[in-house]
């Protein structure tokens, strides 16, 4: 028998950033083979995280999906939904309400980030008191002058891979000490299990670092002249991967006009800081889409035009902080409402 480290990772109840909360689980296995059908449900103390009261404070852990812990012998990564006493989905739990049972839709995500070094409370490469350069030579840079952090992106990249994550890709962005890396999967469920816990990784990552990472969409304040940080939605489904026609498209495209204000208000928080038409982003009151246009809301890639209208769409709007698990399925729903 051999002892087995579970981290069970969930989704607390702050409102409306949740933050990613995990304790570990010690069991003994034989021949253990890293499934879910092998895991209990679990329990936590749901009012030292805002999803129950003292009286009745016990919720539930559900696993729903399980990586290799690369930082641990016989460690396993464990996401989980978190479920009423009853059984019911938590009003916290995003994940329970994706509508994509049959795994239709492909989501790419792209997480932008600042690191931040808890000395300074400043993105690396910011001195104290000043600033450094205007971005323009940060955008995937290289080199000492213009490139900070990329021990820990690296890092974390081989983390990710390790762990079993369907990792694509990091690079420098545009303003100083900001990064992005991109996960793809097939099923909106997955695409959100595998983006909590990349950030999970980063996170727990950063502790032997001295840093922070920052997911505030405009960490550097609202009037400052630096890119923001945002997280694209890269969706498809079997009409948009097959369809062929410019005219669907556009009738998806316009299927998302009439719900701009639902769609903001699952696309994270402060996120009005960023979409203000400047810096590569459409206004956040507005509604546009337009081939290779990345000051649209929704962007149509040249590559799926020059395939025959046969791919997918970006939805440039959602904020870094956002959760991946309601912006799916904002999205899968209002793609399901075109009528095509």
């Amino acid at each position: 028998m051999a002892k087995i480290k579970l981290e069970y990772i969930w989704l607390d109840g702050y409102f409306p950033t949740q933050n990613l909360r995990s304790k570990t689980k010690v069991e003994e296995h034989e021949n253990f083979k890293g499934t879910i059908e092998e895991l209990d449900n679990w329990s936590f103390d749901g009012s030292s995280t805002r999803q129950a009261e003292g009286g009745s404070s016990d919720c539930i852990l559900k696993p729903v999906a399980i990586f290799p812990d690369p930082e641990r012998v016989n460690g396993y990564l464990v996401m989980t939904e978190v479920l009423n006493a009853d059984g019911t989905p938590h009003v916290s739990n995003g994940r329970a309400t994706i509508d994509d049972d049959d795994n239709d839709f492909w989501f790419g995500f792209e997480q932008e980030y600042f690191i931040m070094d808890t000395a300074t409370q400043l993105p690396l490469g910011f001195p104290v008191g000043g600033y450094p350069a205007p971005q323009g030579m940060y955008y995937c840079s290289v080199g000492g002058k213009n490139t900070h952090g990329r021990d820990l992106v690296e890092e974390h990249a081989d983390l990710c891979i390790a762990a079993g994550l369907n990792f694509e890709g990091i690079n420098q962005e545009v303003a100083c000490g900001q990064w992005e890396f991109q996960l793809f999967a097939k099923g909106a469920k997955l695409a959100g299990d595998e983006m909590w816990v990349a950030r999970y990784l980063l996170d727990r990552l950063t502790e032997k670092y001295g840093y922070y990472i920052d997911y505030h969409p405009k960490p550097l304040g609202k009037d400052m002249d630096w890119n923001g940080s945002g997280m694209h939605a890269n969706f498809s489904n079997t009409t948009l991967r097959t369809c062929g026609s410019k005219e669907v498209y556009e009738k998806i495209c316009e299927a998302f006009r009439p719900v701009v204000k639902e769609h903001i208000a699952v696309y994270g928080e402060f996120n009005d800081q960023r979409l203000t038409g400047l810096h590569e982003t459409a206004a956040i009151t507005d509604f546009s889409y337009g081939v290779s246009d990345r000051g649209a809301s929704i962007r149509i890639p040249i590559i799926t035009v020059e395939k025959g209208w046969k791919g997918w769409l970006e939805d440039r709007r959602p904020a870094s902080n956002g959760d991946p698990y309601k912006i799916a399925g904002r999205i899968i729903k209002t793609v399901k409402s075109a009528k095509v």
